[in-house]
């Protein structure tokens, strides 16, 4: 596919051009391959069938999707997390903490964030339930973050202490994640563009996804969708080189840092969703 076909795409469906940069050329050869598939010759019978069939839309929505991470992605986020806005929330005088992953891709943030929860039990004499809905539209990423089993090159943050304390060791050289790190973790196929899987969370974390990859037509109402399932004095974490749709008085800087936000406006969050349901 040539870039100019890209480009086609990108546009028409609403796709950043600037978020697509690095990452062109892997998703080109997806949509390629998928252009072939669907017995395509050229790029504007291929918008065409997109447009026409749900089931090749949704076929290639997926393959736009892009997974890169690794455990504990962006240190300076997760030592903030880890001494600063995780002990605010285990502090909570409630049953449960609740998180939203969203645009979880292959589960290494989502288990950074509760090995971290795990490690602060030991200073507390009694902590919240982690209760954590792990949102992304592409059931592979889905299917293998629900495996928890991740190559050396996943690892490479992780101390040898914690790699030892939730992993285990295989035969071919991978990590599986111990079970009863499992715990508590809900997997949904979602998309982050149709209404949130529900509202009141404590913590949301919205990293390298809504907000690089698509449009401003398209992001910011997502965005705000987003923003209005974050509880009262709730956090909202995104990359640290993306930045959020201006004019939203209700989130603030947390500290000095750039890509952690606080939500003050003050009201009674409801809560339509909980941990297994």
């Amino acid at each position: 596919m040539e870039d100019y076909q890209f480009n086609l795409l990108l546009d028409r469906f609403g796709y950043s051009r600037a978020g697509f940069r690095k990452v062109r050329r892997g998703v080109q050869k997806r949509l390629a391959r998928h252009m072939q598939e669907t017995g395509c010759r050229n790029i504007g019978d291929y918008i065409e069938v997109i447009e026409r069939n749900r089931d090749v839309r949704l076929a290639f929505e997926r393959r736009m999707t892009v997974s890169i991470s690794r455990f504990f992605r962006d240190r300076g986020l997760w030592e903030k997390m880890q001494w600063q806005i995780l002990p605010l929330l285990a502090g909570k005088s409630c049953e449960f903490v609740e998180v939203w992953a969203a645009g979880c891709a292959s589960g290494e943030e989502v288990y950074s964030l509760k090995i971290l929860w795990e490690d602060l039990r030991g200073s507390y004499a009694r902590i919240p339930d982690l209760s954590i809905l792990a949102t992304d539209m592409n059931p592979e990423y889905l299917d293998r973050a629900k495996a928890g089993v991740y190559p050396h090159s996943s690892m490479r943050e992780i101390s040898e202490e914690v790699r030892s304390t939730y992993f285990e060791t295989l035969a071919d050289g991978k990590y599986a994640l111990r079970s009863s790190i499992k715990e508590g973790l809900v997997w949904l196929a979602h998309n982050l563009l149709s209404d949130p899987p529900g509202v009141g969370f404590d913590l949301i974390l919205l990293r390298n996804n809504l907000l690089t990859y698509y449009a401003d037509g398209i992001r910011i109402p997502a965005f705000l969708r987003v923003s209005d399932s974050l509880a009262s004095g709730g956090f909202l974490v995104i990359g640290s080189h993306e930045r959020i749709p201006p004019g939203q008085p209700d989130l603030k800087h947390w500290g000095d840092c750039a890509y952690i936000f606080q939500k003050e406006r003050e009201h009674a969050p409801l809560r339509t969703w909980k941990n297994g349901t």
